[in-house]
C-alpha cells in the first residue's frame, strides 16, 4: 500500500512521549501486574483491559499513532516502530494495551480514512479514546492466507444485509464491541464482490465461541459465528465491493508493524541472557567468560542489529510514501526467524532455568515461535518476495519508450 509522506512529530516531542510511555510501563503497569499477580497467560477481563486503555489515553499515549484530526499525534511509521519495540521489550503482561494493539487504535489505523462521519462517531473515535474496542475478522476455516476463498455471505434485504458465516482465530474478538467482517456480497465478482461490514457484537445471531489456547498461553483468539445477523447498509465500510482491497491494503503496514514487536521480545531475551551470563558462575568464574557463551551473545547482538536496521529502512521507505510490499515481507520473514533464534540462544544460555515455565525467557521463546506463522507465514512472505523479483525482472525486459 502507498501512503502519504509522513515526517511524524518533532524529535524532542517524540522523545518526551517515549519517556512518558516507558515511565507508565515501568512505574505503573508492571508494579500493578506484580501486585495483582498478572501474567501474559492471565485471561484478562474487558474491565481490566479498559482500565489500562483509559489510563494510557489520559497520558496521551493511547491513539498517538492516529492522525491529529482523529485525536492522535500523527506519528510516523518509524516513530511507531520505536514505541512498539520499547513496549514489548518491557515484557509487561499488558504491554499490548499501552498503544492499543488488540482491538484499539493500532488496529484501525488508516481505515479511518475509509469511514463515514457516522462510523467515525459511533465506532472509531470511541475506539481511539479507549471507550470501545473492535477486531478485524477476515480469516475463516478455508480462508486464511488464501483470502479469496471467503465464504461468509451478506445478502441484501431492504436497507439491510443479512450475514451468515464463520470467522476463525479472530484476535481480540472476545473483548470487542464490534467486528469488521469481510463478507461476500456478489459471488460472481471474485475479489470485487467482497465487502467490509461494521457489525456490533451485541447483534442478534452474533456469537463468540471456540476459544483457542495458543502455545503462548494467551487468551486472545476466538471464533465468531454469524447466523442471520442483520446489519444496516450504512455500516458498509469503504464502499460496496471494496472489502478485499481494504483488507489487503492494511496487510503491508500490519506486517511491518509486527516486526518491532518481535524485535522487542528478542531484545528482552538478549538482555536477560547477558545479565544471566555475567551472574551465573561455573568453575569459579562467570559463564560470560566462556567463549561458547560469548559467541552466542555475539551472534544474538549481530542479529538484533540486522533486524533493527531492516525495520528502520522499511519504515523510512513507508514514511516517504513508497510501496513496501516486498520490504514488509522481507522484514517479516527475516525478523520472525532471527528473533526466534535469539530467544533459542537465550534459553540455551539459561540452561535448565530457561526451560522452566516460571521463567520469562521460556514464555518469550514460545511467543516468538508463533510469529513465524502469524500475519502470514514465512512461506507466504517468501512467495510475496519471489513475485516481486519476477515482476522486477519482467519490468526490466520491457522496451524503453522511444527506442
Amino acid at each position: 500500500m502507498q501512503h502519504m509522506k509522513n515526517a511524524g512529530i518533532p524529535e524532542a516531542e517524540f522523545n518526551a512521549l517515549r519517556e512518558k510511555m516507558n515511565a507508565f510501563i515501568y512505574d505503573e503497569l508492571i508494579p500493578l501486574e506484580k501486585e495483582q499477580g498478572l501474567t501474559p497467560e492471565t485471561c484478562f477481563s474487558r474491565e481490566q483491559l479498559e482500565e489500562i486503555w483509559k489510563r494510557s489515553y489520559e497520558l496521551g499515549i493511547y491513539g498517538c499513532n492516529l492522525p491529529a484530526e482523529f485525536g492522535g499525534l500523527g506519528l510516523s511509521i518509524s516513530q511507531l516502530c520505536i514505541l512498539k519495540e520499547d513496549a514489548t521489550r518491557s515484557n509487561a503482561a499488558l504491554y499490548g494495551c499501552v498503544l492499543g494493539e488488540n482491538g484499539g487504535p493500532m488496529r484501525i489505523g488508516y481505515i479511518l480514512n475509509q469511514a463515514t462521519e457516522g462510523q467515525l462517531e459511533e465506532y472509531f473515535i470511541p475506539t481511539a479514546q479507549g471507550k470501545r474496542a473492535g477486531c478485524f475478522a477476515l480469516t475463516e476455516p478455508q480462508a486464511g492466507s488464501d483470502a479469496t476463498r471467503i465464504q461468509t455471505a451478506a445478502v441484501k434485504d431492504g436497507d439491510d444485509y443479512i450475514l451468515n458465516g464463520h470467522k476463525r482465530f479472530i484476535t481480540a474478538s472476545r473483548t470487542a464491541d464490534y467486528a469488521i467482517i469481510m463478507a461476500v456480497t456478489d459471488p460472481e465478482a471474485g475479489t470485487d464482490g467482497v465487502t467490509a461490514f461494521l457489525v456490533d457484537a451485541a447483534s442478534e445471531g452474533y456469537q463468540i465461541a471456540g476459544e483457542y489456547l495458543p502455545m503462548s498461553g494467551q487468551h486472545i483468539d476466538n471464533d465468531i459465528y454469524l447466523k442471520d445477523v442483520r446489519v444496516p447498509a450504512c455500516n458498509i465500510l469503504g464502499g460496496l465491493g471494496n472489502g478485499f482491497k481494504l483488507g489487503m491494503n492494511r496487510i503491508n503496514i500490519n506486517r511491518l508493524l509486527q516486526c518491532p514487536t518481535m524485535l522487542g521480545h528478542a531484545q528482552f531475551t538478549y538482555d536477560r541472557a547477558v545479565d544471566y551470563a555475567n551472574r551465573r558462575e561455573q568453575f569459579g568464574r562467570p559463564i560470560a567468560n566462556f567463549q561458547a557463551i560469548q559467541h552466542m551473545l555475539a551472534d544474538m547482538k549481530t542479529a538484533l542489529f540486522a533486524c533493527r536496521s531492516m525495520i528502520e529502512a522499511a519504515a523510512a521507505k513507508a514514511d516517504r510514501g513508497e510501496d513496501i510490499r516486498s520490504e514488509a515481507s522481507m522484514c517479516k520473514v527475516f525478523v520472525a526467524e532471527n528473533a526466534f533464534q535469539i530467544a533459542d540462544k537465550s534459553v540455551q544460555i539459561h540452561g535448565s532455568v530457561g526451560l522452566t515455565q516460571s521463567d520469562p525467557v521460556e514464555w518469550v521463546f514460545r511467543r516468538l515461535r508463533m510469529f513465524r506463522v502469524l500475519t502470514g507465514s514465512s512461506e507466504v512472505q517468501r512467495n510475496t518476495i519471489a513475485k516481486g523479483i519476477n515482476k522486477g525482472w519482467q519490468k526490466a525486459q520491457a522496451p524503453v519508450k522511444g527506442q
